[in-house]
């Protein structure tokens, strides 16, 4: 190699090694700031006169989120007693009413729900499924539990599984596919998004298998006698 591909290799090897060092902080920095920035919002709840730019002629960066995490933290204290429900079932009750509002918000709930439950396994398990064609293996994650209409009409239990898109895991297709074909794995839902969103490229860390070499038989000792 000539002298100025061995500086432009050089060149290269830096670049890359400097994206490594500083895309992942940046893209860090840049959600987190996105967030924060959003639960910010929720300063505009308190009258003019209480805010912090008000009080103390200067905005506090952050102050957001943590009055969205007590409000959060309230009204959970709230409606976890019989009164709290009560007023949340006639709030409910109120918007079923309403008929563009009743459709998102049941939705919503229900996804939302699904997702906190301890009890479902949506979305704790990452599988295998042939899919778009035989022999074509792809990641997929448990997304339900069997629809009863589904098997009824199929006479076969069939399982809901999300087959996500790279890098953008949250599209994808919504499959049924019959629980013989699929293939529990082993690696967390976090490694497998982790996978999706890297195209295949950050891949889980797998304990190498050790191969245990037999054990030599004995021999049977000659017995004289």
């Amino acid at each position: 190699m000539s002298e100025v591909g061995k500086k432009v290799s050089t060149l290269r090897k830096w670049l890359v090694a400097g994206v490594l060092v500083w895309a992942p902080l940046a893209i860090t920095f840049w959600v987190i700031n996105a967030v924060v920035g959003f639960m910010d919002q929720t300063i505009l709840l308190l009258p003019r006169a209480y805010r912090p730019e008000t009080l103390l002629g200067f905005n506090i960066p952050g102050l957001g989120a943590v009055m969205a995490v007590i409000i959060v933290l309230v009204t959970g204290a709230l409606v976890a007693n019989f009164l709290g429900r009560k007023l949340i079932s006639m709030g409910e009750s109120v918007l079923s009413r309403i008929p563009l509002v009743r459709s998102v918000y049941s939705a919503v709930k229900q996804v939302i729900e699904t997702f906190v439950s301890q009890d479902s396994r949506s979305f704790r398990n990452v599988v295998l499924v042939e899919y778009p064609r035989k022999d074509c293996w792809s990641l997929a994650f448990l997304a339900g539990d069997p629809v009863v209409e589904v098997q009824e009409k199929t006479a076969q239990k069939l399982i809901t599984v999300f087959v996500p898109t790279a890098p953008n895991p949250t599209s994808g297709f919504v499959i049924m596919v019959p629980e013989y074909e699929l293939i529990e794995l082993d690696m967390s839902v976090e490694e497998g998004f982790r996978m999706v969103i890297s195209l295949g490229v950050v891949t889980p860390k797998s304990v190498p298998i050790k191969t245990v070499s037999p054990e030599p038989a004995l021999e049977n000792p000659t017995i004289s006698g």
